[in-house]
Order: structure tokens, then sequence, then C-alpha cells
């Protein structure tokens, strides 16, 4: 069943009259987005690839793990400033280089690009935080952030065992979610899956080569510390990854739209983007390079084809016309955000 939304006229216009003002007010044709980008990803490529370069050369044990976690770091960061973005091929004027570098970036995390890409667009962007139709509520049964989900004793102590829970994410993500659900996202067509799961066996093999074989087999440290420092990059990178994810959806005061028998969504498309997101930083242009506009994620729900360059600017206007409509968007720091999730799931273990 296809979930749709109210029709709401008056969401309508105020979406659209935010939309006409965004396009007469900011010059999306300029060379700024160009010379920042380019200006990133140099950044990021360059200690990127000195970090690996440590990986295969570094000899005290505690550096090199640290080392190792950096590395996995800025991978994470990487997609957040870069993948997310190109997902929605906001960098590129022609959406197959957007998808070449977007496939690369997310091979990088040892994650199937192709799967999270259609789950992300089609799904989660569509109806976030609404049962059913988010495919990102998908998440462990240890963890009860949907108040409709079933209500179960130990969630109780869910905001206690989160961040352990959470530290495991990315090595359950590339050697077990991807696997459950890579059929289910695969073509139609014969001949396209034979590409969707060459890619697939592809993205796997590159991640081990680049991350095990060839630590193992260049660097001066044992078997045992890079399988080591291997976990401790992942147990980091998932504990940044996801309060990062989870503070974006899933705080004090946030939305669960519900639907009917008839997969009607209790409020409209406009709203649901909204209520359902929260934003920590949304003017602040150092939280803006750092996240990859992350923190701006009202502005990206609303308005994906715009890359994160423009959000301090998009965020402007678009709060303005929003507070003039009585509409207060949720709004956090980034660690006010941790906390503000901690507490949402210490109240959904309650009942």
């Amino acid at each position: 069943m296809k979930a749709k939304h109210r029709s709401i006229e008056e969401h309508r216009i105020l979406y659209n009259e935010i939309f006409k003002e965004l396009k007469t007010s900011i010059n999306f044709e300029g060379v700024g987005p160009s010379i920042y980008f380019s200006l990133k990803a140099i950044f990021f490529a360059g200690v990127t690839l000195w970090s690996y370069f440590g990986i295969l050369s570094i000899q005290n044990t505690f550096w090199y793990i640290l080392n190792f976690m950096l590395f996995g770091y800025l991978c994470v960061l990487m997609c957040f400033n870069f993948a997310h973005d190109l997902s929605h091929n906001s960098i590129f004027k022609k959406p197959a280089i957007n998808n070449v570098f977007f496939e690369f970036l997310y091979a990088l995390v040892g994650a199937h690009p192709e799967a999270w890409k259609k789950r992300h667009v089609h799904s989660h962007h569509f109806a976030p935080n609404v049962k059913n139709f988010d495919t990102d509520l998908a998440i462990t049964g240890l963890i009860r952030v949907l108040p409709e989900s079933p209500l179960k004793w130990y969630h109780r102590y869910q905001w206690l065992y989160a961040s352990i829970a959470y530290s495991t994410y990315s090595l359950y993500w590339v050697f077990i979610k991807d696997f459950v659900v890579l059929k289910h996202y695969a073509p139609a067509l014969v001949k396209r899956q034979w590409s969707y799961y060459i890619k697939f066996v592809i993205v796997k093999l590159f991640y081990l080569g680049l991350l095990i074989l060839l630590p193992m087999i260049y660097s001066p440290q044992s078997v045992v510390v890079v399988v080591l420092a291997f976990i401790s990059m992942h147990l980091f990178q998932s504990l940044y990854t996801l309060f990062t994810f989870f503070i974006t959806h899933h705080v004090k005061g946030s939305n669960y739209p519900k639907t009917d028998s008839d997969g009607i969504i209790d409020t409209s498309w406009f709203m649901n983007q909204i209520k359902s997101s929260n934003d920590f930083h949304p003017f602040s242009h150092i939280a803006n390079f750092i996240f990859g506009g992350v923190n701006c994620h009202i502005a990206h729900h609303l308005y994906p084809h715009i890359n994160h360059y423009y959000y301090p600017q998009v965020n402007k206007i678009l709060y303005r016309h929003l507070r003039e409509h009585n509409i207060e968007p949720n709004i956090t720091s980034y660690f006010g955000g941790v906390i503000s999730h901690l507490r949402h799931l210490k109240g959904l273990g309650q009942y």
C-alpha cells in the first residue's frame, strides 16, 4: 500500500511562497558552490589519504589504532559532506556524475550504495517517521523510537544501553544488514539485476581489501592489532553516525504521523517534513561545513535538490516564513540533541 499525505492548500501555498523567494533571493547559478566543494574535496581527500597511509606505516600500536579510527571518522564525514548531496543529484548537473562519486564514497564505508539510495530517497524522504513507510524506522527491537511500536520491559533501560547498542551499527550494516536487504531492492529487469549484484560484490571486496587485507599485508602491525583497530574504528564510527542521524529525527517533540486504513497520512507532506525533523545550529556556517548540511535537516527535507552550501541562506528565509505562520521548527544544539534523544528514549521506555 502506497502512503499518501493529506492535501492542505494552505501548506502548499506556503511551500511555493518560500521556494519562490529562495529562487529570487539566492543566486543558485553562481560559482560559489563549485569553489566550495572543490576546496572541500581537496581538503578531505588530502587528510583521508594521509590517514590511510598511516594505516600502512605507523609502528606504534596506540597511534595506529587511533589513526584507524580517524580514517573511519573521515570517511563518515565525507559521506555527510558529499555523498548525501550526491545521492540527491545536487552537486553536479549530470546525475551520472553524482552517482559515480556517491557510490565510491559509500564503498569507502563498506555500504551498498544502490540499496541505501533507494531507501533514503524513495522512502525516508517521502514519509519521515511514518510507520511502515519510512524504512529508516526499521531499527533493532532493542531500541524503541516509534510510539506505535511494541513496548518491552527492557525498553525502560534503553536510554542507558543505547550507546552500547549504537556502537555496533556500522559492523551490522556492512556485514549483515546489506545482505538482508540485498534482494529486496534488486531491479526488476534481469540485465540490471546482474549489474546490481556484481556491484554489491565489488563494494564488499573493495572494502575488505582496503581495510583488512592490505593493512594485514603491508602494515608493520600484527593481524590481531589490525583486526582490533578495524573494530575500534567501527565502534567510534557507529556512535558518531547514529547519534548524528537520530538527533535529526528522534528527539523530544518529534512528530510521528499516523496513517489510516487507506494509507492516508494524517498531515500534509510539508508539515511531515518540518515536524518530523530537527535542526542543530541551522544558521552556523561552521556547523554546516562540518556536518555537510545534515544539521539543516528541515531545509534538506523540503528542498533536497539544493546542496548544503546554500543552507544557512535558505534557513534565514525558511525560518522567517515558518515563524510568520506560527510554525516553530525543532531546534537543538548538537550535544543538546544527543541529550534530547536520550530523553526521548527514556520517555518511550515508560509507556
